[in-house]
């Protein structure tokens, strides 16, 4: 039985809160289409993109994938700060790796697909692909772990900071949220200084 690790992250180009990675892992004969015909109402279920998905779609996915026996999933959050000190690709790959060392599975028995731009490292057998998250079912489901769980802790962030309506636009560069900035400063530990201008 060959083993996959599907890997992929959410939030980087947010100007506020954490970069998260998440990490499903699945045996090769896992039938992907059973999930998302979840969200389907008719044809043949079809992989897409978490940001392309409504709230709705998401939640439902997500909660099947932390429901199944056959799933393994996690998720990794690398700060604002952190971010800040070592560049945003710098910090999704230490969240890739931190995410998918976490479901301690063994190097020699897995295959990481990551979507592009992420790596773990070389003792992984491993390979990134370019709008994986629409290609790869592994990277599809990790992309759906990394895209809710983000947006809860905004959620959640949103209601110790109100004015910054971190709720609706997640930390992304909206005008409401650069108004904002501008009427109420930044906020510390949670702006990425090197992002907002």
């Amino acid at each position: 039985m060959q083993w996959l690790i599907g890997v992929d992250e959410a939030g980087r180009g947010a100007l506020a809160g954490p970069v998260c990675v998440g990490a499903v892992l699945y045996p090769s004969d896992f039938d992907w289409k059973e999930v998302f015909a979840l969200i389907t109402r008719r044809g043949v279920p079809k992989l897409r993109d978490s940001k392309k998905l409504s709230a709705q779609q998401r939640d439902i996915l997500y909660e099947y994938i932390i429901a199944h026996g056959r799933l393994r999933h996690t998720f990794a959050l690398v700060s604002a700060e952190t971010i800040d000190e070592i560049g945003i690709s710098n910090a999704a790959r230490e969240a890739a790796a931190i995410a998918v060392s976490t479901l301690g599975f063994p190097a020699t028995r897995v295959r990481v697909l990551l979507d592009a731009g992420l790596s773990v490292s070389k003792e992984w057998d491993q390979e990134s692909f370019v709008r994986g998250d629409e290609r790869i079912p592994a990277i599809a489901l990790a992309s759906i772990i990394a895209k809710v769980t983000r947006d809860r802790h905004m959620e959640e962030l949103s209601e110790s900071h109100t004015a910054y309506g971190f709720d609706r636009h997640k930390g992304y560069g909206t005008l409401e949220h650069r108004r904002a900035i501008r009427t109420f400063g930044m906020l510390s530990g949670t702006h990425r200084s090197t992002f907002v201008h």
